[in-house]
């Protein structure tokens, strides 16, 4: 050996021994000539006018596996993979992991980008989307000098040439049918390796609906490998790069609001002794509430009022009671829409709920005070016919018996005719020969009928419609006062 330089070696002579000659097939070393190189000039460095370096010297130049340099004539992709040793499937390279030292771990990058929100399902609760997903990690026993192979930086490799981490998704129920997978990995010259993949990504989401439809969801993808040791999780980028670019290429996002992508980088640990990395992406996304609060708030709402401006309806006329059934028929229709949206899970009743359980509460409390009125005033109303009907059969009928059996009814005067009377031997039987006592006891008698519907027409008419109608009072007072704190508490509570 004459001189030795970085990747280089100038020995005297070509070597004839067989042993170095198994070296050179071996180790992936070229020898050349030092008068054979062309364009000697454009190598950087003075060491080829080097005296040592004279004519019958050789260059051995050393590449393979663990980089090193080339003949700067090498320009095509063919010549760098056979170089690399990627013409052909190897085991060691697709198998194992790319490591010098087993110990020493891989580090292995991952981005997560949004293209899309598909849906979101409360009941079921899962999330949706369409994400591109890029990896990248160092591959220790391939690299090169892209000065010495004509500028080129990287290379596309066929996917299953070189190994890749075993990274999965912790939430993913999705099919694999809705991955499209990359076919190449790409290697650079520092030998980072790259892989890209696009997927309909539906992932499991526990939301929070306590605001619906005021609310806002933070949805995780998770990527961990299970590899016990050897992979080295962390992501290519920052959260506020992914969350811009996610914007940018956003095309469809349904009924929600893209708010932003947050990275975290957690410890996932069993039986105290076994710890795998997670990084963790939050996706958060906010609802657009329009349509839920036209097709359901405001018509709940509208029955509200509708409910309190039937309290101006006449009882009198009979329309009161079915309109207020229409109305308790008219949210029983949009609670079952309701029914369809929320899940039956939910660990606290959602603010909606709460929303249409209390209208519809108030509003079947109002029916019931409703048939509560009615009933009052009809029962007065039944009171004061039942008073005309019996003046009027005693006045106009004259006969003695009628007016008898009236009495006996509303005064409560048993009458029996004197030759009915059992046992008429043990009553005094002087009173009975008397005309004049018969005279008396018959006065009494009418007298008696007289006092007692004089007393009923004393009393004031309509006396439980006016206690109706003060209750009716009352309850509208109690009814509005109790809306209106309610709807107050409904608003603090879904936007502040």
């Amino acid at each position: 050996v004459l001189m030795e330089y970085p990747g280089v070696l100038i020995i005297s002579s070509y070597p004839q021994n067989n042993d170095l000659k198994a070296l050179e097939r071996d180790a992936e070393i070229s020898l050349v000539k030092v008068e054979d190189i062309p364009n000697k000039k454009d190598l950087d460095g003075d060491w080829l006018n080097n005296p040592a370096c004279g004519s019958g010297s050789w260059m051995c130049v050393t590449y393979g596996r663990n980089g090193g340099v080339s003949s700067t004539n090498n320009c095509s992709y063919h010549r760098l993979l056979d170089h690399l040793g990627l013409s052909q499937k190897s085991e060691s390279l697709s198998n194992v992991r790319p490591v010098w030292n087993w110990t020493t771990p891989t580090p292995v990058m991952v981005d997560t980008y949004l293209y899309g929100i598909l849906d979101v399902n409360e009941k079921s609760q899962t999330f949706t989307s369409h994400v591109m997903i890029s990896m990248g990690w160092e591959n220790e026993l391939i690299s090169w000098e892209p000065n010495d192979w004509c500028g080129i930086e990287s290379v596309a490799v066929p996917r299953d040439m070189l190994w890749i981490p075993d990274v999965m998704i912790l939430e993913d129920i999705s099919d694999t049918g809705s991955i499209t997978l990359s076919p190449y990995t790409e290697v650079a010259h520092s030998g980072m390796a790259y892989v890209t993949e696009s997927r309909r990504l539906t992932t499991t989401c526990k939301m929070n609906l306590f605001k619906f439809p005021f609310d806002t969801q933070n949805c995780s993808i998770t990527f961990i490998s299970f590899m016990l040791k050897g992979i080295k999780l962390g992501p290519f980028s920052n959260s506020i790069i992914m969350s811009q670019f996610s914007e940018k290429v956003m095309v469809t996002l349904g009924e929600w609001d893209f708010l932003g992508i947050r990275l975290s980088m957690e410890k996932l640990i069993y039986d105290n002794n076994i710890v795998w990395d997670k990084l963790v992406y939050k996706i958060s996304i906010r609802r657009r509430p329009l349509l839920y609060v036209i097709n359901l708030l405001l018509p709940l709402l509208f029955f509200l009022i509708l409910d309190l401006a039937s309290f101006f309806i006449d009882e009198a006329k009979g329309e009161k009671l079915g309109y207020k059934v229409t109305i308790l028929l008219s949210i029983s229709v949009l609670l079952l829409i309701l029914n369809d949206i929320l899940p039956s899970t939910a660990d606290d009743l959602p603010l909606i709920a709460l929303y249409c359980i209390v209208i519809f509460a108030l509003t079947g409390l109002s029916l019931l005070e409703t048939m509560l009125v009615s009933f009052l005033i009809d029962m007065d109303s039944r009171a004061d016919q039942d008073i005309q009907t019996s003046s009027k059969t005693c006045e106009e009928t004259q006969e003695e018996t009628d007016c008898q059996r009236e009495s006996q009814r509303d005064a409560e005067i048993s009458l029996v005719k004197v030759e009915d009377i059992p046992n008429k031997k043990d009553l005094d039987g002087d009173w009975l020969n008397n005309p004049r006592l018969l005279q008396r006891i018959l006065e009494v008698r009418n007298i008696r009928q007289k006092w007692f519907f004089a007393n009923m027409k004393k009393k004031k008419p309509g006396h439980w419609e006016r206690v109706g109608r003060k209750f009716d009072q009352a309850y509208f007072c109690l009814y509005l006062i109790t809306t209106i704190g309610f709807l107050a508490f409904i608003y603090h509570e879904w936007l502040h």
